[in-house]
């Protein structure tokens, strides 16, 4: 199966064909998959070298030019190396950007702690207005990608990974999808974490939704949810834990409730490994999931 990010220069290429206001901005990373696109559409891709600062400010000048430009590179030179310039060069001027990440938490662990980035939804929640995406599957990334090139002069970030679900689910880049319902519980699983979620709630008596749109966050959903279920809630994100606990806890303000987040912890792994190594020390296989969430749910149901 093709990656998220295998899918990113076809998919983004075909709307530089079918849109006159999309450009894409690289530093890079990626311009093997835009060379063809780049000679279709001379000044409509740009290529500014390992300048990620740079990266920013080129596609916010773009955008104030009436374009539509989608920014590539890996989440770390993305959004916490140039961070400055997405906080004003895009949200000060009010100017209008697909950024596209790829490596995500963890995806190249050999590349080390500079091409890691756990903390980038998080930092994103320290601005304003910001539409996150974040696929568990190629195809709903292509969905997504859609939405947010189309999504007229919104600021979106849509997280590629390598990490994915054996299949995908219909994804309206919006609301929450119910994919389990039950009584002692809600689990919220986002993106690439549903699959293990499944698994570690197996004959669990919860209530599971599906998050591939994280913010604005679906507090509707989630109060559904817990209105049916109880509201014990427990969040398992592909990135820093406790990125969407003030949003749960928000949404389920006027309600008692409890919220366990579970996610990439802050310790840096010095002892890089292989992905699958980060997800199980970071707890996020299915077995450590499903003793943390078990334990969460059956504390609060024996109480």
């Amino acid at each position: 199966m093709d990656t998220m990010r295998d899918r990113f220069a076809p998919v983004v290429s075909r709307l530089l064909d079918e849109d006159p206001r999309v450009a894409v901005v690289l530093a890079e990373i990626g311009a093997d998959g835009f060379a063809e696109a780049a000679r279709r559409h001379p000044g409509r891709v740009v290529n500014v070298g390992i300048r990620e600062q740079l990266l920013v400010g080129a596609a916010a000048g773009l955008a104030l030019t009436g374009l539509r430009p989608v920014v590539h590179t890996f989440a770390s030179f993305l959004v916490e190396r140039p961070f400055e310039q997405v906080k004003l060069d895009l949200g000060h001027q009010d100017a209008g950007a697909v950024l596209v990440s790829a490596a995500a938490s963890f995806d190249w662990p050999a590349g080390g702690y500079t091409h890691m980035a756990p903390g980038d939804v998080a930092l994103l929640d320290t601005l304003d207005g910001w539409t996150v995406h974040v696929p568990g599957h190629p195809d709903e990334a292509e969905t997504l990608l859609r939405h947010a090139v189309a999504a007229g002069d919104d600021k979106v970030y849509v997280r590629l990974s390598l990490q994915s679900n054996g299949r995908a689910l219909p994804v309206d880049g919006e609301r929450f999808r119910t994919v389990r319902e039950g009584r002692s519980g809600v689990v919220v699983a986002v993106g690439p974490m549903l699959d293990a979620v499944l698994a570690a709630t197996e004959g669990l008596d919860v209530s599971v939704l599906y998050a591939t749109t994280v913010r604005p966050f679906d507090g509707a959903a989630l109060r559904r949810a817990t209105a049916a279920a109880g509201a014990n809630v427990v969040l398992v994100e592909p990135y820093l834990a406790g990125t969407s606990t003030a949003a749960a806890n928000d949404a389920l303000s006027e309600v008692p409730h409890r919220v366990l987040g579970l996610g990439v912890g802050r310790r840096e792994l010095r002892r890089y490994g292989q992905v699958e190594e980060h997800v199980a020390a970071h707890g996020l296989d299915a077995r450590s999931l499903r003793e943390r969430i078990g334990g969460f749910v059956g504390a609060a149901t024996s109480v």
